[in-house]
């Protein structure tokens, strides 16, 4: 039995996903943004533990890793969440910052997924103003960037990103032409894999894909988590 943490599931492709692993016999956390969303999954999972803290608050954030390390150890932690919206601020703080707290403040896990996106590729990158300047598709490729950054710093932890492609979630709309049980296979599959040196690698539906290259420029790598350290005032441990 794997104890996996998932945030951003009480709905959507964590909530798949959480069910699955469920189902599967893992014993599974999970983390809603507020205590409405919490008794809502309740309905549906009421024997799951439900973490509670708002992703676009830092405080909430670092309450939350709290949380977890107060539950753990974990053997996964699934960075799940996350928010499509013209409001850059709270895309970069949602999608970026807050995986990166997380990551730093939780107590290391044999695994870390990140969920990123095939609009990643291609798109703008800019380091000095990463608040304002953050769409979807940038986060996408930061988030990518982080999980390299961890799979190079933390040679002891399986750092995977993962591609759910474009399905019919409510964030990806009724149009979305994808498999929905592909979009959450490769989170489950890499949440128990027990090769851990499968580690730095980018997933669509369980099989390696490939990725815009600036993922793996270490030099940017490191100037984004200088800058994930200044917004924040947490450090990367290393």
């Amino acid at each position: 039995m794997t104890k996996i943490f998932i945030t951003g599931s009480t709905d959507g492709l964590g909530l798949l996903a959480a069910k699955k692993l469920i189902e599967q016999g893992n014993e599974v956390v999970l983390h809603a943004r507020n205590q409405k969303r919490a008794d809502d999954v309740h309905q549906e999972l009421p024997d799951q533990k439900v973490l509670i803290g708002d992703l676009a608050v830092q405080s909430e954030v670092e309450n939350l890793a709290k949380q977890v390390n107060d539950e753990g150890p974990f053997d996964t932690i699934i960075n799940n969440a996350g928010v499509y919206t013209s409001d850059t601020k709270m895309i970069f703080h949602v999608n970026v910052l807050a995986p990166y707290i997380l990551t730093s403040l939780i107590k290391k896990p044999k695994r870390v997924i990140y969920v990123s996106s095939g609009m990643h590729e291609g798109s703008k990158l800019d380091m000095d103003d990463l608040e304002a300047d953050t769409s979807y598709s940038s986060s996408k490729l930061q988030i990518l960037m982080l999980t390299k950054a961890v799979a190079r710093l933390w040679p002891d932890v399986a750092a995977n990103a993962v591609d759910p492609g474009w399905v019919p979630t409510k964030m990806g709309g009724s149009e979305a032409n994808d498999d929905l049980k592909q979009g959450y296979s490769s989170q489950v599959w890499l949440a128990t894999f027990d090769d851990l040196s499968v580690t730095g690698k980018y997933f669509y539906h369980m099989s390696p894909n490939t990725y815009d290259e600036r993922a793996d420029n270490v030099e940017l790598q490191d100037e984004l988590l200088q800058q994930l350290k200044l917004f924040s005032g947490i450090a990367f441990p290393v």
